[in-house]
């Protein structure tokens, strides 16, 4: 049931974005769309953002490199002396009032011109697992577009919704945000059917006052919906159910709460293996493991599961599927080396209540000689970090490790002098300022049957320290 392509020509671009076309013929069409002249591919329409860096110094770059137009705001390229000629070998210059606005607005025309289904999503922790599975539930029945990469923001996810213009029926759409308002313009800018709320967390708490504050953003999801659209939401999480009841269209919930509409009964956790569980929607019942790490992954395959039962996928599918889920890079992945060493690399992002999960897995888990945990300092949560890091340090103590290394600047010091001051022996913790000086600690520490949890944001690089250990044992 895959929807007709769009063709986007010069004009048509032109007319939804508001702007002029001032060169070029209204017939050209567009292979696709770049904001960044280092990945531009020949055949696209380069967009001069203005952020950082103002795009329009890098027109001449675009043009160079292939770009078959350019979106400028108005007068520019008339200003920038040498700009002016290098324009005129370009079949298209559009001219718009702020070229930001021109892609969501161009983005939010082809979300409307391609009729495909939108689902658009937030939460604290676990988007890329959510993404990753929703798209995978629906697969067997959809042709289905996700954003790649970050691509979440502003900007990413007008980029992101172009892709709707090759035909798919479904796009499923992470909405990025870390301050107030952010959600409010995606929204506006995706139109979804469909939106989904799997969590309030501490993840960039450091912009809020609090996570009340937090929740108040997010549920920014639930702007703007119509009686026929459709909210998922976490049963078990009461700030996303406390501001739920405000949404204008219909509800269906996910959790192990006995209201919950898609709900877990009978979990059995596999320590890093996953969980098995079983999961009724309705009169349906499947008997599935989930192969990712934790109860907080569990939630999200729940989040998926409610999607696409509600887009009629059976859930005798949606179990097969299930069970076949990998993590995605750097996210809960488990890396088995030589020795009988094992890696739980979950390195690419961290924030407290993630971490105290990830712990709780690696405190629960018999099969390792010893356990170690190497913990990178999360980032984004100002004035809250200190308190934060202290109860994670206190939770790691907690989980029965034989070392622990904590990595980066003072909220890091925090972390390991918390887990000493709750019990931990001192001589086997540590604080490093570098993910290098961590490699070199815990390469050196461990032997036959260890365990060794990374995790960290990705400002601290505790990817360093997978990679080294990895070269280490292969």
């Amino acid at each position: 049931m895959t929807q007709t392509a769009l063709t986007l020509t010069a004009a048509a671009i032109a007319g939804a974005v508001g702007g002029k076309l001032t060169a070029g013929p209204p017939n050209q069409e567009m292979n696709g769309f770049a904001i960044d002249s280092r990945t531009l591919v020949p055949g696209d329409l380069f967009f001069a953002i203005v952020a950082v860096r103002d795009g329009h110094e890098f027109v001449d770059d675009a043009i160079a490199r292939g770009a078959v137009g350019v979106v400028v705001q108005r007068g520019t390229l008339a200003r920038r002396t040498g700009t002016t000629g290098a324009a005129g070998a370009v079949p298209v210059v559009i001219d718009v009032d702020d070229t930001t606005r021109a892609l969501q607005a161009l983005g939010r025309y082809v979300r409307r011109a391609s009729k495909a289904t939108v689902i658009a999503f937030t939460g604290s922790a676990g988007k890329t697992t959510t993404k990753e599975t929703i798209a995978e539930f629906l697969s067997g029945h959809y042709e289905v577009v996700k954003n790649r990469g970050n691509l979440n923001n502003h900007l990413g996810l007008p980029l992101s919704l172009l892709e709707l213009r090759h035909g798919a029926d479904v796009a499923v759409m992470e909405l990025g945000m870390n301050h107030t308002g952010e959600i409010r313009v995606l929204v506006g800018i995706a139109e979804p059917e469909v939106r989904v709320w799997t969590n309030v967390g501490d993840a960039h708490l450091g912009h809020f006052d609090s996570q009340d504050a937090l929740a108040d953003a997010k549920a920014e999801i639930l702007e703007g919906a119509s009686a026929t659209d459709l909210l998922i939401c976490n049963a078990d999480d009461h700030r996303v159910m406390a501001r739920a009841s405000r949404f204008a269209g219909r509800i269906v919930s996910f959790g192990t709460a006995e209201n919950a509409t898609v709900r877990a009964e009978r979990i059995e956790d596999l320590g890093i293996e996953g969980t098995r569980v079983q999961v009724r929607s309705g009169a349906d019942t499947a008997d599935m493991r989930v192969p990712l790490l934790g109860r907080g992954n569990l939630m999200n395959v729940l989040a998926a599961t409610a999607v696409a039962t509600q887009l009629g996928v059976p859930l005798a599918e949606i179990r097969t599927r299930a069970e076949r889920l990998k993590p995605a890079h750097h996210r809960g992945a488990l890396i088995r080396l030589a020795k009988g060493i094992t890696i739980v690399d979950d390195s690419y992002n961290s924030s407290p209540s993630a971490l105290q999960k990830a712990l709780d897995v690696i405190a629960h888990e018999g099969s390792a000689s010893r356990k170690a945990a190497v913990l990178g300092e999360m980032l984004e949560l100002g004035d809250h970090a200190i308190r934060l890091h202290d109860e994670c340090g206190r939770a790691a103590a907690a989980a029965g490790l034989s070392r622990l290394i904590t990595v980066g600047g003072d909220a890091a010091r925090v972390l390991a002098d918390a887990a000493i001051a709750a019990g931990m022996d001192a001589a086997v913790v540590t604080w490093t300022r570098t993910s290098e000086s961590a490699s070199d600690r815990i390469t050196s520490w461990l032997g036959a049957g260890d365990l060794v949890l990374v995790k960290g944001s990705r400002g601290i690089r505790t990817d360093v320290v997978v990679d080294r250990i990895v070269a280490e044992f292969a």
